[in-house]
């Protein structure tokens, strides 16, 4: 199983975590999702690689932006 780790910037509550994992459980393989606003943590796990465009992408389209940690 991969997981990718990234760092969030804009997250303040649980909305923001909800309007992450919303758009991020749209990508095909992801199979697992933590995010946290309060460490601005990302984590995204799959059986086979995520694309981190993809994911860059989704957490744009909630609002926020992040980078591969």
């Amino acid at each position: 199983m991969a997981a990718n780790e990234y760092q969030v910037t804009g997250m303040t509550c649980g909305h923001c975590e909800m309007s992450i994992r919303e758009e991020v459980s749209e990508i095909a393989g992801v199979e697992g999702i933590e995010v946290s606003a309060q460490t601005g943590k990302l984590v995204v796990t799959g059986e086979g690689e995520i694309d981190d465009a993809q994911v860059l992408a989704a957490v744009e389209e909630a609002g926020y932006s992040a980078v591969r940690v």
